[in-house]
């Protein structure tokens, strides 16, 4: 028997992707007597089938996917034939749903790419294709569906084969490729072609879909790979049982539990046999493999998928998301990469914004540099782009706060892949793949400065923060920062105040107000206000600054307790009355496309330090209690 192999089925809604993986099961006889006695009630009830047997529902098993015969999450289903195993994900076809696609293209070696025969190629089949291209998927099979609905008409399956030859090719314009790919005419509903050969298309001489997914030979799992194995786990003795793993205790003689130490993973790659030489990286330090168990039995060597315990043979601290590779090929360190992402968040992603990247080493924070292309599904050409909407593919350049190991995904698509995750919802944002690092990472270093912020900040007698005024235009927010600026410069305090509309004629000239130069009008605010700070300054600002992910970005630059969020507060009629500027006049008469508060949203603060409401208070009672703030929170 061969090796198993796990692949996905993928294409647009109500293509029949589960209806097709039914088929299989049940003509293959992996379907039990109680599932299929179940199955022929359910059909009668609520199939889409007639009075055939509905074999979507042996893989719809949602209430709503029911209901709709639809599929929304991804369904895996296990089954074998005499000539291998299998792991199948079937995915389902909605936009919406492209995230769930992702996820179950993301660990398969194959994949059923469908095309509704009455249809053709569509934007969302060209985006699945992208997708497997793009999670490293070596084999797809295009099943042109539904022939029945067509009359097995020959001539329109030519046409549909020669158009999913023309995307195929297509794909070499974003440097993607798919070692082989294959059409075949099938009825899903009926059976031809499915697992035997159909008498309704004598013109086709090709292997069935079941032919196929069993001679195809997908790698081995990443063995001649180099090996990675990155710690998830350390096994050490502690004052009870509960520090270990029960089988791994029981295995290890009651000595040498006294001194075991040991880290638990999964080999990503390679394979790893005692007495190796190994290196921990980030942190470069060499040792040996003393041990290795597998479950509750000590083995000699591991290989790529196995989950074992290692121990070295001298006494290294090691820490959950550090990396064990071989001296003579470990991978990568950096901080700056390019790469290809599949957008899921239905906020769109914008330079300057910062996520949470998660690889197999653990999490570290991260920061989008640039978005440098999206790409258009219509050719697989790559556009000029200044954000990704949901579901958009493109290629973007990340920084992260440390380095990390990595191999590019061309050559290991476990450490070469990554997700990113939102810092306030935890939500995934977007899965990726690494295509390289960036050379200049390799070339810039923090320099060390022996005059540091608290010295500064002591020859004033203040401790440095940022008092970050939010609201509305005409709220009063540069009002109320120029009046504290005042006060504290009474005081003998060092500040220095940045207002929206003066930096933009300097810093930022060249931006405008759509959303993209928003968030990096504040982007570069937020870089330039952490400077000051590091003057020992008290910086006070004044933007709208209307979106939290910004808000959260600039809190996130600075230490602890010293970004102060102030919201103030003054109600949309009172803006548009006070309106000094005359904008809220133009934007209503169509003259500003992107006012916020008015054609451009304002996200308010959820929790600020403080809110200002100014229909309560003067300017100068407002800025009293600030300065009021600042004065009990010691930065005075």
């Amino acid at each position: 028997m061969k090796g198993m192999l796990k692949f996905l089925t993928c294409g647009s809604v109500d293509d029949g992707k589960s209806t097709l993986i039914g088929r299989i099961l049940y003509e293959t006889g992996n379907v039990y007597d109680d599932q299929l006695e179940i199955l022929e009630i359910e059909s009668k009830k609520i199939g889409n089938a007639g009075d055939n047997l509905d074999f979507s529902l042996l893989l719809d098993g949602l209430i709503a996917e029911r209901e709709q015969g639809i599929t929304i999450d991804v369904a895996y289903r296990y089954f074998s034939t005499p000539a291998r195993k299998f792991i199948v994900a079937d995915t389902p076809g909605h936009v919406q749903y492209t995230r769930n696609m992702a996820t179950g293209a993301s660990n398969c070696d194959a994949a059923l790419l469908l095309v509704d025969a009455r249809q053709g190629v569509l934007a969302q089949t060209r985006r699945h294709l992208l997708i497997c291209a793009l999670m490293g998927i070596r084999y797809v099979i295009f099943t042109i569906n539904k022939m029945d609905l067509i009359g097995f008409d020959r001539f329109r399956y030519e046409q549909i084969r020669i158009d999913c030859m023309k995307i195929f090719d297509e794909l070499r314009n974003i440097n993607l490729t798919i070692d082989q790919y294959y059409c075949t005419p099938v009825s899903a509903m009926l059976g031809d072609n499915c697992v035997k050969k159909s008498d309704r298309t004598p013109w086709y001489n090709g292997p069935t879909v079941l032919e196929w997914l069993e001679t195809i030979q997908p790698e081995e799992y990443l063995r001649d790979k180099p090996f990675r194995f990155p710690i998830q786990y350390i096994i050490k003795p502690g004052l009870s049982r509960d520090r270990w793993q029960t089988m791994a205790l029981n295995a290890i003689n009651p000595e040498e539990q006294r001194t075991y130490r040991g880290c638990a993973g999964v080999v990503v790659s390679g394979e790893i046999s005692a007495g190796d030489k190994i290196v921990i990286l980030p942190s470069g330090r060499e040792s040996a493999v003393q041990s290795i168990y597998r479950g509750d039995e000590p083995v000699d060597n591991a290989l790529a998928g196995d989950s074992i315990a290692i121990s070295l043979a001298d006494e290294i601290d090691m820490s959950r998301g550090e990396s064990i590779s071989k001296p003579e090929n470990r991978p990568t360190l950096s901080n700056q990469f390019k790469t290809r992402v599949v957008w899921m968040d239905e906020q769109p992603l914008f330079a300057g914004r910062r996520y949470i990247f998660r690889g197999p080493y653990g999490f570290v924070n991260a920061e989008v540099l640039s978005i440098d292309d999206a790409i258009d599904l219509s050719g697989y050409q790559k556009l000029a782009a200044k954000k990704l909407e949901m579901n958009e593919i493109g290629e973007i350049q990340l920084v992260l706060d440390r380095d990390v190991p990595y191999d590019i995904f061309s050559d290991n698509r476990t450490t070469g892949g990554f997700i990113l995750i939102d810092r306030l919802t935890n939500a995934t944002s977007a899965c990726g793949t690494i295509l390289h690092s960036m050379r200049r990472a390799d070339n810039i270093h923090w320099q060390s400065i022996e005059i540091t912020k608290e010295g500064r900040a002591a020859l004033m007698g203040q401790k440095p923060c940022i008092l970050w005024f939010t609201g509305l235009s005409g709220s009063g927010k540069s009002t109320i920062a120029n009046a504290i600026e005042k006060m504290l410069h009474a005081r003998g305090r060092h500040t220095m105040l940045l207002d929206g509309d003066n930096v933009r004629h300097g810093l930022n000239k060249d931006l405008g107000f759509t959303d993209a130069d928003r968030v990096e009008n504040i982007r570069r605010i937020g870089e330039v206000s952490k400077l000051l700070t590091e003057a020992g300054l008290i910086v006070i600002t004044a933007f709208i600054s209307p979106f939290k992910a910004d808000r959260e970005m600039v809190r996130n630059l600075m230490a602890q307790g010293e970004f102060i969020e102030i919201f103030v507060n003054t109600p949309l009629d009172e803006c548009e009355r006070r309106d000094v500027k005359g904008l809220y006049k133009k934007a209503r008469n169509g003259e500003i496309p992107n006012l916020t508060g008015v054609n451009s949203p304002y996200e308010t603060p959820e929790s600020p330090e403080m809110t200002l409401h100014t229909l309560d208070a003067s300017s100068e009672e407002l800025a009293e209690r600030v300065v009021a703030y600042l004065t009990g929170e010691g930065f005075l």
